[in-house]
Formats: C-alpha cells, sequence, structure tokens
C-alpha cells in the first residue's frame, strides 16, 4: 500500500473516532445512572466521560493495523499448564532484587530516582516456550526521604502510563511529602522507558499479554521484598491495568499490609475484546479467540476474583467510578463482593478519578489508618 493510500486511511480513521467521541460519550452517560446534564457535576461528568472516549479512541487508532490472530491450538498447551498449577504454583518465587543502577533525576520541581534492575520471572516452561520468559531490565521510579524505616508505597501504574510526568499529574508528591511515605512505581514492561523494548505489553497477543502481566507481578514483587528491608510498612495499590498486578502481588506476598485498587479490570485480554467491537466485525476473529474457554484457563493465573489478599478487609480499599467507559463498573463491584473492604465510588470518568481531590482525601485517610 503507498504512503498515500495510507494517510488517506489514518484520515478517515480518525475523522470517524473523532466523530463517534460525542455520541459514544452521550450513550454512555445515559446507559448509566446519577447524569443530571444540566447542571455544574453534570458537565464534569460529561467532559470526563468524554475524556475516557478520546482515551480509547486513541488507543484504538494506535492499532488500526491489521492483526495476526493466534491460532487457538497454540494457546492449548499453555492453558493446560496453567490451569493445573493454578495461581500459587504457576508465579515462581521472585528473585532477589540485585541494583543494577540508581540515578538522581528531576522534572517539574520533583525529585526522584530511577532503579534498574535485571530480572528473570522464571515463567512456566511452555510460556517459556514460546519465547515469553528470560531475562529483562526492569526499572522503578523512587521518592525517599533520607531517614527510616518509613511507610513505602508501591504504586502500580495503568497503561500507557509509567512516565516520570505520572507522578506529577497524580500529585503522589503528596503522599510523599504530606503522609512521610517512600513512593515505588515499578515501571511495567513495554511502558515509559522500557517502551520499544522486549517484550512487548500489552499486544494483540493474548498468550503474550498472560506472560507480560506474570512478568509484571514478579518485578513488583521483587520491589516489594527490597522496600520491605528499609520499611515499618508496605501498602501495593493498582490503578486500572495495574490493578490486577497489585491484587495478586497482595496475595503471594502475604505479609504485605494493606491493598488498594482503582478503576479496576478483571481481564486484561477481556477488556481490549470488550473496545475492538468499535471497529466492527474486523476484529471478530480475535474477540472470538478471547472468548474460548482455551484462553479463559490461560487467564486463570491472572484472575483478582481469584485470589484472597495477604491484608485483611479493613485494609483493603476499592475506587471504582461511576460512569467508567473504559473498565466499566462491573470489574469494582465483583471485587468489592470477593473482597469486601471499603468500595468508594467516584461519581466521574475512568481517567478523572486521577485529578479528584475527594479520591486524594479518601487514599490519605486510608494510608493514613494503615499506619497509625
Amino acid at each position: 500500500m503507498s504512503l498515500a493510500a495510507r494517510s488517506l486511511g489514518l484520515t478517515r480513521d480518525v475523522a470517524r473516532e473523532l466523530s463517534m467521541v460525542l455520541p459514544r460519550t452521550v450513550a454512555g452517560l445515559n446507559e448509566s445512572t446519577g447524569w443530571t446534564p444540566v447542571s455544574p457535576r453534570g458537565v464534569r461528568q460529561f467532559g470526563e466521560g468524554m475524556l475516557d472516549e478520546l482515551v480509547l479512541s486513541g488507543f484504538s487508532l494506535m492499532d488500526r493495523g491489521p492483526i495476526a490472530v493466534r491460532p487457538l491450538n497454540s494457546c492449548a498447551a499453555a492453558a493446560e499448564e496453567l490451569s493445573v498449577l493454578g495461581i500459587d504454583r504457576a508465579h515462581a518465587e521472585p528473585q532477589p532484587l540485585r541494583v543494577h543502577e540508581i540515578r538522581r533525576q528531576r522534572i517539574g520541581g520533583l525529585a526522584y530516582e530511577r532503579m534498574t534492575f535485571e530480572h528473570d520471572p522464571a515463567l512456566p516452561e511452555t510460556l517459556e516456550a514460546e519465547g515469553l520468559g528470560g531475562s529483562a531490565r526492569a526499572a522503578v521510579h523512587l521518592l525517599r526521604h533520607r531517614d527510616g524505616p518509613r511507610p513505602w508505597l508501591i504504586w502500580v501504574h495503568g497503561a500507557g502510563q509509567g512516565r516520570a510526568d505520572d507522578m506529577l499529574f497524580s500529585r503522589i508528591d503528596r503522599v510523599h511529602r504530606g503522609l512521610g511515605f517512600n513512593i515505588a512505581m515499578p515501571i511495567q514492561p513495554g511502558h515509559g522507558p522500557r517502551r520499544g523494548h522486549w517484550p512487548a505489553y500489552p499486544d494483540m497477543d493474548p498468550l503474550g499479554n498472560v506472560a507480560g502481566m506474570m512478568r509484571a507481578v514478579s518485578e513488583v514483587r521483587a520491589v516489594v521484598r527490597w522496600a520491605q528491608l528499609q520499611a515499618n510498612v508496605v501498602v501495593v495499590s493498582g490503578i486500572s491495568m495495574g490493578s490486577p498486578v497489585a491484587a495478586l502481588v497482595s496475595h503471594l506476598e502475604r505479609q504485605i499490609d494493606a491493598v488498594a485498587l482503582y478503576t479496576p479490570i478483571l481481564g486484561l485480554n477481556a477488556m481490549i475484546a470488550r473496545h475492538l467491537g468499535r471497529w466492527g466485525s474486523t476484529r471478530d476473529g480475535y474477540r472470538e479467540l478471547l472468548g474460548s474457554p482455551v484462553v479463559s484457563r490461560l487467564t486463570s493465573v491472572i484472575d483478582p476474583l481469584a485470589v484472597e489478599p495477604g491484608p485483611p478487609p479493613q485494609r483493603r480499599l476499592i475506587v471504582g467510578a461511576w460512569h467508567d467507559r473504559m473498565a466499566m463498573r462491573e470489574p469494582a463491584t465483583a471485587l468489592h463482593e470477593r473482597w469486601r473492604g471499603e468500595l468508594y465510588w467516584y461519581d466521574g470518568g475512568h481517567v478523572g478519578h486521577v485529578f479528584s481531590r475527594r479520591v486524594q482525601r479518601v487514599t490519605g485517610r486510608f494510608l493514613q489508618g494503615v499506619v497509625n
């Protein structure tokens, strides 16, 4: 295909996506409850719903090329092995974190450190055989006080995040300076400074997505154990695509003191499949693959509904977004029914909750309760 034809196709796709943002926003809010359009609150909710739709459109346009659908039979061996192993045996004990390098850096007046380390998650044999295992250079952003021991917050970011400026947008400095926490933000594979480096994650391969999340879980567990050597309290939190990682870590690392999930998702592959519907029938083959019993068995080892966190219910927080157009409300509801603990509903969208002062107050109260 010529450059001109590709450019014309991209222009058409962009125009189509942008033309659908408004009707999708209105339809989504109308499907929900609690939206009063003619009010300051309703205008804010509309804006946050539109922001969700714009982000989804951006992801769609980034993945506009043809998809090579993995044959179902190539997932069968891994699905069999993982379903037999179960969560506790599929996730190997993480190697001790051995620091490769720590660099002092600064962004927007915020001083932080970037730590790197080599890590091999020791994935199950069938995933290793697919070339999805092996060592990779992991990275983590750090905000540390000079004295200690201190409480630590291990914050697992969402899709498309992992850059240093995410610490500014999330106002994580308030937790660092205001509450006295040290902060570690492990950078998930394929994100932030790891973007463009092996392994790619997430992508359109359900096998690769399972392996990628298992790798992220192993890396975060290594960071948790490293932080515990200099901590009096360790809290693990995850936002969006980071929420199942945090959930699994809170189960596998039983000594964690508290866990918090924000706008959680249940299944990465299922969430991708839901939004592939925006492209109509062109993604039917992939959606059929994700809906198969084989892939269901494959993803059983990264299912947050199948785990029980180590911290007691009073030290579990779930923050859902009532008008979430990306993860939707169902994951927060299902997790709360399974986990109990505190459920807080933010009355806006998936992206908008990051900027909410009410969510920040809920988080601050929760963290203070863990420390006191």
